[in-house]
């Protein structure tokens, strides 16, 4: 079986990470896998949203595979098969799996079916929903091993929660709930396992059905705009309205809306 399991339906993709037996931990094979796949999406015109999970019911990711990732990116072992080859002959694609230095407009939602640490939670933090079963729990245990997550949290996770909530996950490496991951803005929904999946696809029929180039261009405002200044947050937003405004689908919504009929937007 393929560590990442790949499909399309209904211009939903859905990526799930398939290795179960190691809660689902960041191998080579995954890894490239992983950063094919979204480049795969944001080529692909006719995918809209992406939705990733983990399989099996215990674990989202456990993060990088400790006896096969990290010896190799390190040079502490030789590359071995296919997957450590393509791996290292581009290094880009360990931070595209993790959709750092990587522009993906297109919204992801995260299904977090159990415990979600170090790799894993910086894959989490990369996408824009996020549902967790209620089993779930979460933690970037990196500095308990005189480590940093350097996938992306120090600098997304302030971004995300109150300032001081996210240096407590960073700085004591201590794991949270569900539950409290909801209370402070980590996650926007806690379900029963059975549930996850269900919202999560809920959510992107939602997205699916509005205008596409709208949905990505909110996301890059939203995205690109964080941590700036307002007046350069709103030069963005003036230039990719000017876009959005003269597209054919911009015409379609308020036309259908004044027709009573459900739109047909073509993402152009």
């Amino acid at each position: 079986m393929p560590a990442l399991l790949f499909e399309v339906r209904k211009q939903i993709a859905y990526l799930t990470l398939n290795r179960p037996q190691v809660h689902n931990s960041l191998n080579p094979e995954l890894v490239v896998q992983l950063g094919e796949a979204w480049h795969q999406i944001k080529e692909d015109d006719g995918i809209r949203a992406a939705i990733i999970t983990g399989a099996g019911e215990k674990a989202f990711s456990a993060g990088a595979d400790l006896g096969r990732l990290i010896p190799l990116t390190t040079h502490a072992r030789q590359p071995e098969d296919e997957w450590d080859h393509k791996l290292l002959a581009n290094l880009h694609l360990r931070e595209q799996a993790l959709l750092r230095e990587f522009e993906l407009w297109k919204p992801v939602i995260a299904a977090v079916n159990g415990f979600c640490i170090a790799g894993g939670m910086e894959l989490m933090l990369a996408t824009d929903l996020r549902i967790a079963a209620e089993h779930a729990s979460f933690g970037l245990q990196e500095v308990k091993w005189a480590l940093i997550p350097a996938g992306g949290s120090m600098v997304r996770l302030p971004r995300q929660i109150p300032y001081c909530q996210a240096m407590e996950i960073l700085l004591t490496g201590n794991r949270i709930d569900a539950r409290e991951a909801h209370r402070i803005g980590l996650v926007n929904h806690v379900l029963p396992a059975g549930e996850v999946i269900a919202k999560a696809e809920e959510l992107a029929a939602t997205i699916v059905a509005n205008g596409p180039m709208a949905v990505r261009a909110i996301k890059e405002a939203a995205v690109k705009s964080s941590g700036g200044s307002l007046d350069d947050g709103f030069a963005l937003e003036n230039r990719l309205a000017k876009v959005v405004f003269s597209s054919d689908d911009a015409k379609e919504g308020p036309r259908a809306f004044m027709e009573k009929r459900k739109p047909n937007f073509k993402g152009n």
